[in-house]
């Protein structure tokens, strides 16, 4: 007879890759903590979207008081198809309203376009107080409006601005 040497079975090698995928989870798993919500606690809205509400809000304000302020020079209707002049102005409020700095930021070139729609923003002020979630450091809030202006020199604010006209009448 022949004796023969026991050796220990030889395991296959995809129930060593099971063995160490379910060593490696129980791992991972021991180091977590699992937190639930308790019935009386509730997500908060994050900081940005409430900012990002308040600065519409804030935005659509601004423009209301500048129409207000200047009903001769605003465009009732739609804008024609093909503006006479884009100007976008750039404008620092602070935390009561009275504008510290206003300039032209882009503009096609129409001088008085351009100074109907920093004229107009000036005989605005003050305009309404900023939320103060919305200032800066130093207690200011920068804001850019566009004017949309017809051929006739009346405008609309594009915050508030109707859809421009498809065709010529």
């Amino acid at each position: 007879m022949f004796s023969r040497t026991l050796y220990p079975p030889r395991a296959s090698s995809s129930r060593v890759l099971r063995l160490l995928l379910i060593t490696l989870g129980v791992s991972a798993v021991a180091g977590c903590t699992i937190t639930t919500l308790t019935p009386h606690e509730t997500v908060k809205t994050p900081v940005a979207a409430i900012n990002s509400a308040s600065l519409d809000q804030y935005r659509d304000a601004v423009a209301r008081r500048i129409v207000e302020r200047n009903p001769s020079y605003v465009l009732q209707g739609k804008p024609q198809p093909m503006l006479r002049s884009l100007v976008v102005v750039s404008f620092t409020v602070d935390r009561y309203g009275h504008i510290v700095q206003s300039s032209v930021y882009r503009t096609n070139g129409d001088d008085e376009a351009e100074s109907t729609a920093l004229a107009t923003l000036r005989r605005s002020a003050p305009l309404p107080e900023p939320p103060g979630k919305l200032l800066n450091g130093r207690g200011q809030l920068e804001l850019f409006e566009d004017w949309l202006f017809n051929d006739n020199g009346k405008f609309q604010l594009r915050e508030l601005a109707s859809p421009q006209a498809e065709t010529y009448d």
